[in-house]
């Protein structure tokens, strides 16, 4: 049987949809992942093997063959797990086939738990652009999935919870983000413009630079404040909109740098 589940990959801030493909024949045992898989997603088969068996599930006898599609992406991280074991037990009748408007993503631990994956947001934004109505994430990414509205986000702790969601056995509730953007928000800075003493002609051009939205490049000795100006800088320039705050928030998504409890950046960074 043939089942297919929908991924995501990142391709340098922007996702782009990946379609696990995964089909189970008859002959003698055997995993065979292609698709431009780098590494980490070769390795992929003895994580997900683990994690059914370990969950209590049966991983299928015969011939299985992995195919991530388009071929000509280049897949990277461990992102693909959790899509690909859900494909094998759609594969082997263990579960019903989806629904077409799901996407899932996660990395898997051999006890079948899953795990943070990096570039979150990104892979969100893509869900709901080509029109994708539901998203499976990691527990821990929940908050930075749920910064995309139009989502309907599932927060999965395992590969065991999540099958008996999908078989309606023990539902998952629906990640609700405990709070929302507030423009209005008060920035909070480690240095400010009134606690540098001097550098009038510095600040000057500065000042110049965030009204008209120019670029800036100070050149000096070390010692004469450029960093110290430079971090101040931010807190005369205006509050960030949400749109600006989601664009910077995917930059730390992408280099796995978002804070612990903090979904989203909410100030201009230095």
């Amino acid at each position: 049987m043939l089942a297919t589940v929908t991924s995501c990959a990142v391709v340098g801030l922007e996702g782009e949809l990946v379609q696990a493909e995964v089909d189970i024949s008859r002959g003698l045992p055997s995993w065979t992942l292609v698709g431009l898989p780098d590494a980490a997603v070769r390795e992929s088969g003895e994580r997900v093997r683990s994690a059914i068996r370990n969950s209590g599930l049966a991983f299928p006898q015969g011939r299985l063959t992995v195919n991530l599609a388009p071929a000509d992406l280049r897949k990277e991280g461990p992102a693909y797990d959790l899509p690909i074991a859900i494909g094998v037990l759609i594969a082997s009748e263990q579960l019903f086939p989806l629904d077409g408007k799901a996407m899932i993503i996660g990395e898997l631990s051999l006890d079948g738990s899953v795990r943070h994956v990096k570039g979150v947001l990104p892979m969100a934004a893509k869900a709901r652009d080509a029109g994708l109505t539901t998203l499976y994430v990691p527990q821990a990414d929940a908050p930075e999935a749920a910064l995309i509205e139009e989502l309907t986000v599932y927060p999965v702790s395992t590969l065991g919870h999540l099958f008996s969601h999908l078989l309606k056995i023990t539902p998952i509730e629906r990640y609700e983000p405990g709070e929302r953007f507030d423009a209005g928000d008060p920035p909070s800075y480690a240095t400010d413009f009134q606690e540098i003493k001097g550098q009038e002609h510095v600040k000057r051009a500065l000042e110049v630079a965030a009204s008209g939205g120019h670029n800036l490049m100070m050149m000096g000795p070390p010692g004469a404040g450029k960093t110290l100006l430079a971090r101040s800088m931010p807190g005369i320039l205006p509050r960030l909109s949400l749109a600006e705050a989601l664009d910077i928030t995917r930059i730390y998504s992408v280099a796995d740098m978002i804070p612990d409890g903090v979904p989203l950046i909410r100030h201009r960074p230095f």
